[in-house]
């Protein structure tokens, strides 16, 4: 197949003929920009990447959201594969409600990895699975987070653990970061919400 035209080798561009010929010091992901996408309310998911800022070159692999100041807002953090600064994309979104839930198993594994949680909050469900670990060679905290949006609490949390149990708390407030459990119908609070910016 002839050359489609000049080649910048500055840039890294490189040609073959046929696929296979691509060798291992031909490393095709760099080319690849980030893109960020948005849930729309379960529908579809909705190209944000140029909006965000995230749309960059820069072979990204691991990506981790991360409340990074307790404001209850996910923010993203990117490592790219090739080494080079961390960046980190704040969270500008409208503010909106949210809970944060920490678990502690006593008879599942210590931080309850593995359990399933399901919130009802204002007539719908946001289902939950506690697997910190999360893309390319990151984890996440063991933590779980739901966004609310304008409700004020969840109404019904029910927990699915690892050991087969099932637990069930009502009347969660919004805007916290609870520490629930195993077995225990109260829950804590780890720490107080920053107040919005």
């Amino acid at each position: 197949m002839p050359l489609p035209g000049d080649l910048d080798a500055e840039l890294g561009e490189f040609w073959v003929g046929s696929p296979f010929d691509i060798f291992r010091e031909h490393n095709l992901s760099s080319f690849e920009r980030n893109r960020t996408y948005l849930n729309v309310k379960g529908d579809g998911f909705l190209d944000v990447s140029f909006l965000s800022g995230a749309d960059i070159d820069s072979d990204g692999r691991s990506v981790l959201a991360l409340d990074i100041r307790n404001r209850g807002r996910l923010d993203l953090v990117l490592r790219q594969a090739g080494g080079g600064s961390i960046r980190i994309f704040e969270n500008r979104l409208p503010t909106a409600n949210y809970l944060k839930v920490s678990l502690r198993g006593t008879k599942s594994n210590k931080l309850g990895i593995g359990a399933k949680l399901v919130a009802h909050v204002a007539g719908r469900q946001i289902v939950r699975e506690l697997y910190p670990i999360n893309s390319y060679r990151s984890q996440m905290p063991a933590d779980i987070h739901f966004g609310l949006a304008q409700a004020t609490e969840v109404d019904r949390l029910v927990i699915y653990w690892p050991s087969g149990a099932t637990q069930e708390l009502v009347e969660l407030p919004a805007n916290r970061h609870l520490v629930i459990e195993e077995g225990l119908s109260a829950f804590t609070e780890l720490m107080p919400p920053v107040e919005n910016e």
